[in-house]
């Protein structure tokens, strides 16, 4: 399986692809095509922000 790091962040983070997605600018099923190939690195680090800013938001507060 390609991207386990990243497929495990999203999975720890209680996330959903389509969320990370959204966040990034793209489709959901986009996002699942990029995951099926090992990621660029400029992929890599508009997702790894991605779910680092979501994360932080879900265990921010509650407003």
């Amino acid at each position: 399986m390609k991207n386990v790091e990243i497929r495990s962040l999203i999975k720890q983070n209680r996330l959903f692809y389509y969320e990370v997605a959204e966040k990034i600018g793209i489709a959901e099923a986009t996002f699942c095509k990029w995951l099926r190939k090992e990621l660029t690195a400029d992929q890599k680090q508009k997702v790894l922000f991605a779910i680092n800013e979501l994360s932080g938001r879900q265990y921010g507060s509650c407003n």
